[in-house]
């Protein structure tokens, strides 16, 4: 599995002008999945995505979780183009 991961005040996807998915604070998760990623691969993954501290605490340095975050929350998208091999074309 191949991730980008970014903090975001607000973020939102949409399909033909229509918003399908909407979060506060969090992290924005553009996420491929591989041939050989298997359920073990995701679940680990989620941990540690879970527990990355990538927000800022009381002092402003990024020492916090996503559990540490208000309403903090998670917008994941499909992106198969994290998989792309431009060596060829």
């Amino acid at each position: 599995m191949r991730l980008v991961i970014q903090r975001v005040l607000h973020a939102s996807v949409s399909i033909r002008d229509q918003v399908v998915g909407r979060i506060g604070p969090g992290m924005l998760i553009l996420c491929g999945v591989g041939n050989a990623d298997t359920d073990a691969d995701a679940l680990w993954l989620a941990r540690k995505v879970s527990r990355l501290r990538i927000f800022s605490d009381a002092d402003g340095k990024m020492n916090e979780s996503i559990a540490a975050v208000p309403g903090g929350d998670f917008l994941v998208i499909s992106q198969f183009t994290l998989y792309g091999d431009c060596r060829k074309g």
